[in-house]
């Protein structure tokens, strides 16, 4: 039997309400030493992070509880947005006593306090935490015909075969990125019922604006769509289409730099206006910072096709965000349902503030979603603390967290600390924000998932990692390890999102390599009848949609959870081992979602590297 804590942050004896705290709700903690400590006296310290103040109040004596002594508070609510910290502070009568953290007892040396995130309410769309979400890059999902690449911003080359692997030797010590394959807008509108059968709501694209580089984050003219992808007219088609058979369109946005080869700096001087690096005329010239114009600028992490913006400029402001046809507002009228920020931890949060006003002034129902690579509700980019999740900014944000625990777990780490990882961010995060995380396995900036499992180191060079491929035995583990990890990513809080391929068995070590073409007609066919019949789970049960959470177990290589809504339980049970598995279910008969038939409650015994996925009403 474990043995109570002092103070517990997620047991309602402690601290009540669980999680986050509303501004304006009030809320109570309680500490429970043991008597034979003889402590007399307990206080609580908070320290207001944004308002940089600190207060002690002491707690009074409450009531004994069993062989413990409790000391309880309630306290005055905040009516703003803050990052709380706290801890407490133990005496006796005679004046010995010392400090509780997240450590246990200690009387000297650095506080490592608990977190009170207050956030002021605000709407959150429900759409985007409750569907899949599958994200394209764009120039390797399908092509419809070899376009060519005559007119177009950048020296590009067309590959003629699909199947080709993407370009990845540097030219003259720079990785150019000019290869293309072709991929459109209309090759994507061409597979949305096959989308819609996979169980896609929300579809996320990677850049689609014009742009020298395959990967588009160098945005030439943020007003076209790429030439090679398609029109308006294209991009209006699908958005419709796409809303026919219920899925929505989530845009990149990148906004905290644009490309050297853009209308906007215009350093090759591809269009016939001017750009900043032609003229201090330009009326883009204030976007930039030159140190030394017009060969000296700021750059993102120092890579000269990528110039910073300044995100102070009115100008650029009001050509990004606030003007009547601002390019924010202007996508959302043509059919978009939301952005994702680009390197948001780049973006300053009166500029991600102001962009969510203007986001909802257009679209009320509309998302924005963030790409942070950490816990949000805490981050520290470039010295200052960010608010992302305080109600003000941010909708929800990348679950980069979700993908690092989950993967140590299946790649024999233990189940307790992908619990420890989630309950952390449910504790940090308000609650919209946290069943509106973007859960992933993989993206376009890191290695494919059933790469990964396969469980080999991946080589250090490039040239080994261009030809690096799984074994047929890795390639199996790696599949059944992928079958479980699905599993998870679809029956969790917050939208499960697919990196194009990954369901068709796609291998691929770092970028480039991750970004290979789609497979058409050589789909991993296991693979795929498991991800579509998650999708249909997903889309069909309200519990895996808008259920609350609740561990089951957390054991060695033992996971599983329930989801639970309105009178319907979906169970999540996964054993990563390579050893059968005891779990104890209560006493019911459940339905097994994924492989059909009954199963009956009370002991249960798990396969080896096995997922069971079970239903029941409540």
């Amino acid at each position: 039997m474990n043995t109570p804590a002092v103070f517990d942050s997620r047991d309602p004896r402690c601290k009540q309400p669980y999680g986050a705290l509303p501004c304006g709700a009030a809320w109570s903690l309680t500490c429970r030493p043991l008597a034979r400590e003889g402590f007399t006296h307990c206080s609580v310290i908070l320290r207001r992070e944004f308002a940089g103040h600190e207060m002690e109040a002491e707690m009074p004596f409450s009531a004994p509880w069993e062989d413990r002594t409790c000391f309880s508070i309630s306290l005055i609510p905040f009516q703003e947005p803050e990052l709380v910290w706290y801890w407490f502070r133990f005496w006796r009568d005679d004046g010995t006593g010392c400090f509780l953290d997240k450590t246990g007892y200690r009387s000297e040396g650095e506080i490592c306090p608990w977190q009170m995130t207050v956030y002021q309410e605000s709407h959150t769309p429900a759409w985007f935490g409750e569907g899949v979400t599958y994200q394209i890059f764009p120039d390797r999902f399908c092509r419809l015909s070899v376009p060519s690449p005559e007119g177009m911003p950048g020296a590009r080359w067309v590959h003629e075969n699909w199947s080709d692997a993407p370009a990845w030797r540097p030219e003259n010590g720079e990785v150019k990125n000019r290869d293309f394959f072709g991929g459109s807008l209309a090759g994507v509108s061409s597979h949305l019922e096959d989308l819609a059968a996979l169980g896609v709501e929300n579809l996320y694209f990677c850049p689609i604006f014009e742009s020298a580089s395959n990967h588009r984050y160098n945005t030439a003219d943020y007003t076209k769509i790429d030439p090679m992808l398609g029109s308006e007219r294209d991009f209006r088609a699908l958005c419709a289409k796409a809303r026919d058979l219920g899925i929505r369109v989530i845009l990149d946005g990148v906004f905290n730099h644009t490309g050297s080869q853009s209308v906007y700096f215009n350093a090759d001087g591809f269009y016939p206006t001017l750009g900043a690096a032609q003229s201090r005329e330009s009326p883009y010239y204030d976007w930039f910072h030159f140190s030394d114009w017009p060969g000296s600028y700021d750059a993102w992490w120092g890579i000269s096709t990528l110039p910073n913006v300044r995100e102070d400029c009115p100008s650029y402001i009001d050509f990004i965000i606030e003007g009547q046809d601002s390019i924010v507002k202007r996508w959302l009228r043509a059919g978009a349902s939301g952005w994702r920020l680009d390197v948001a931890d780049e973006l300053p949060d009166a500029f991600i503030e102001k962009l969510r006003s203007a986001v909802e002034e257009t679209d009320p129902d509309a998302l924005l979603l963030g790409e942070v690579w950490e816990d949000a509700s805490n981050k520290i980019s470039y010295s200052q603390r960010r608010r992302y999740l305080l109600g003000r900014e941010l909708h929800g944000v990348m679950n980069y967290p979700f993908r690092t625990a989950l993967l140590a777990y299946l790649l024999g780490g233990p189940a307790e600390d992908f619990q420890e990882a989630m309950e952390t961010l449910r504790e940090n995060y308000p609650p919209a924000a946290f069943y509106s995380a973007m859960n992933f396995l993989g993206t376009h900036d890191t290695p494919r998932v059933l790469t990964l499992l396969g469980g080999r180191p991946l080589p250090e060079s490039r040239e080994n990692q261009a030809v690096f491929r799984l074994t047929p035995e890795e390639r199996e583990l790696a599949g059944k390890r992928l079958l479980l990890a699905a599993a998870v990513l679809f029956t969790f809080p917050g939208s499960p999102m697919i990196y194009y391929g990954d369901e068709a068995g796609l291998e691929g070590a770092a970028d480039p390599f991750n970004r290979g073409t789609y497979p058409w007609g050589q789909e991993d066919k296991l693979l795929l009848s498991w991800f579509s019949a998650l999708g249909k789970l997903r889309k069909d049960r309200d519990s895996l949609r808008r259920g609350s959470l609740r561990w089951l177990e957390a054991r060695g290589t033992l996971l599983a959870f329930a989801r639970e809504e309105d009178g319907e339980a979906t169970y999540t049970l996964i054993n990563a081992g390579d050893e059968a598995q005891p779990l104890s279910l209560p006493e019911a008969e459940y339905l097994d979602l994924l492989n059909g038939g009954p199963v009956s409650g009370g002991e249960l015994v798990l396969p080896p590297c096995s997922a069971l996925v079970l239903g029941r009403e409540l």
